[in-house]
């Protein structure tokens, strides 16, 4: 527990947490608010999520992915109460902050991950430009590299430069077939 009295106020806070405990911190973080009489203290903790375009066994599937994997948000007021018993949730290995103190998320941060939780339509896999070198992770041109010369954001497919016996050829693949190389 901290030297130094903390009251930092309402805010949202990071908590890192082991990798693929994310739901299990989060409802124990609540259910210890409770068992520990701070629940007029911790108000909300969630991991946070979005859907996403995955090939698997060559389909395109949608899925939920979390967004910052090992991490959990938490909405709460912090003092020392209230910082030990979310610091003391197993699998929690800390505050992110300095030191034991933790840094509020700021208020624009916060809304940009609640604007990308709630967004309709799908992330498309990778941020691609006409002019960035690539390379093909999967399909039958799996393994070859090339260079980005148009894109379809509509359909999310590039069109890419790649040596084929020698030759530069275009050929098209959807966004979840290339990763920047």
């Amino acid at each position: 527990m901290p030297k130094q009295k903390l009251s930092l106020g309402r805010n949202w806070y990071i908590i890192h947490t082991v990798v693929g405990f994310e739901e299990i911190v989060a409802e124990n973080i609540m259910k210890r608010a409770e068992d520990f009489d701070v629940a007029d203290k911790i108000f909300q903790a969630i991991v946070p999520k979005e859907l996403v375009w995955e090939i698997k066994g060559g389909k395109r599937e949608l899925v939920e992915k979390k967004i910052f994997p090992g991490y959990v948000l938490v909405d709460m007021i912090v003092d020392d109460r209230s910082w030990y018993v979310v610091r003391n949730t197993p699998h929690v290995t800390g505050f992110v902050g300095v030191g034991s103190t933790p840094l509020p998320v700021s208020e624009e941060e916060i809304k940009e991950i609640f604007e990308r939780m709630q967004r309709k339509e799908p992330a498309i896999a990778g941020d691609f430009r006409i002019g960035d070198m690539v390379e093909i992770i999967q399909g039958i041109f799996k393994g070859l590299k090339g260079k980005i010369i148009e894109i379809d954001y509509e359909r999310q497919k590039a069109k890419i430069l790649v040596p084929i016996m020698g030759r530069e050829t275009p050929v098209e693949v959807d966004f979840l077939q290339i990763t920047r190389s």
